[in-house]
């Protein structure tokens, strides 16, 4: 297996020739990253030859714990795979107390063949279809999170001061520049991370709850870098608030009176000549059919996607009414509340925003599905039934996507699409990991046991 890799490592050296360690990340299939860290010496080989790395890094539970259900990780003896260094991801780490640098790897066999477990490979295979139709998609991602804070050994959302007070400022206080101003010095840092680490961060908004924000990324034409962008965006996040005294989390619902936080993904489709095929005009507005068909695919792989699209058991208290979260496979024109907006955009720009995961969720996992949807749609011209029109009022939602964990899982291991996109195997040795992950969680005790049972049984 041949890599090279070194130009790249030079060119950086040359840049930043005091760096000292090389901390490696690779996501696993809940999109946390692992990895080890490398001292100087280790650089050249690393990037000459890849890393052993533990095949199992990518079938992780949420405490980092190997599964018993597939036979990876115990079992089979947890042998090593190669982790190759993922080109163009070499960058510093600005907030390290020591000079360092951070890549990204991809994992294969020992014979240069992908290992099917990487999220970044389950990827790559699922958009292969719209490659072999000469069809790139061109996507971004926007991230929603909370900045908190511990009060007296309560976690709280880090709501702004009212001026000239330590009082909290209650209320949503969607939009609200107040809420920028005062974690600005955090933004304006992240801000510059994000430029040292090449991410194309673009706007930073307030959202609709207190210490809630949403950093959108640019659009990029390829469907693996803008889920590079979205897994380091995240690290830096966390990384930086924790650097200003506070700590950020992108769970799904990390409080139950306010708004879950999504991840939302933007896709056009470019052909071989470079044309946006979403472009034009349909009986449904200033799109084109195959936008349409699409979004038909879309709406027809939602359900069996949910298991993805909101992968633990916080995921599924985000799933509530009136909250702009999708309950039902639906689409609509310039309307937050549907699974799937068009956004008010033409020619070149057009596009659809899918709205349906949890900002916990993995995008490597999340833009598989979505790719999936999209080639099934394009390939059988799947209708999308009736859009719900800019303004129309959803005066009851009705919900049909699976709302609890065990539905979702039940409609992942049933669903007749997906398996073909994501590799059989992987779909079955995902749905294993995340029913025991399930099963794990359910036999916890919990503190809402002893509030609720613990004197009165």
């Amino acid at each position: 297996m041949s890599i090279d890799n070194g130009q790249e490592l030079e060119q950086f050296l040359t840049e930043h020739p005091q760096t000292e360690l090389l901390e490696l990340l690779i996501p696993d299939m809940n999109g946390m990253l692992r990895g080890k860290r490398e001292p100087r010496g280790e650089f050249a080989k690393i990037f000459a030859a890849g890393v052993n790395n533990c095949a199992s890094t990518t079938l992780l539970d949420s405490k980092g714990q190997t599964f018993t259900y597939v036979d990876y990780g115990g079992a089979d003896g947890d042998p090593d795979a190669i982790g190759v260094v993922v080109p163009g991801s070499l960058a510093p780490v600005p907030w390290a107390s020591r000079p360092t640098a951070q890549a990204l790897l991809t994992m294969r066999e020992r014979d240069g063949a992908p290992h099917f477990a990487d999220p970044r490979n389950v990827l790559a295979r699922a958009v292969q279809p719209l490659s072999d139709m000469g069809l790139t998609p061109v996507v971004a991602t926007e991230l929603e999170f909370y900045l908190v804070d511990d009060d007296a050994g309560q976690v709280l959302p880090r709501a702004a001061r009212i001026p000239g007070t330590g009082l909290r400022q209650e209320g949503a206080q969607y939009a609200t520049l107040d809420d920028l101003q005062e974690v600005d010095p955090f933004l304006h840092e992240l801000a510059e991370v994000c430029r040292a680490q090449n991410l194309p961060a673009g706007a930073a908004l307030a959202e609709y709850a207190p210490g809630q924000f949403e950093v959108n990324l640019h659009h990029v034409a390829d469907v693996a870098l803008a889920c590079d962008h979205a897994m380091l965006l995240k690290r830096a996040v966390k990384a930086v608030a924790r650097k200003h005294g506070m700590a950020a989390t992108f769970m799904a619902k990390p409080f139950a009176e306010y708004a879950g936080s999504g991840l939302h993904v933007h896709l056009s489709l470019l052909d071989d000549r470079g044309q946006n095929v979403f472009a034009g005009q349909s009986r449904d507005g200033d799109f084109s059919d195959s936008l349409r068909h699409a979004i038909g695919g879309l709406l027809q792989a939602m359900s069996e996607s949910m298991a993805i699209l909101a992968p633990n058991a916080n995921s599924y208290r985000r799933l509530q009414p009136q909250l702009y979260v999708p309950m039902t496979p639906n689409w609509g024109i310039n309307h937050r509340s549907v699974a799937v907006r068009v956004p008010l955009a033409s020619g070149a720009s057009s596009r659809f925003e899918y709205r349906v995961a949890s900002a916990d969720a993995n995008p490597y996992l999340v833009m598989a599905a979505i790719v999936a949807g999209v080639h099934h749609g394009l390939s059988r011209r799947i209708e999308p039934g009736t859009p719900v029109r800019e303004g129309e009022v959803l005066e009851e939602e009705e919900i049909t996507l699976p709302r609890y964990w065990e539905a979702a899982l039940t409609a992942f291991e049933k669903g007749a699409l997906l398996p073909g996109y994501l590799g059989e195997h992987y779909h079955q040795v995902f749905a294993r990991c995340r029913w025991e992950e399930r099963d794990r969680f359910n036999a916890a005790v919990s503190d809402q046991d002893y509030q609720w049972y613990l004197r009165g049984a």
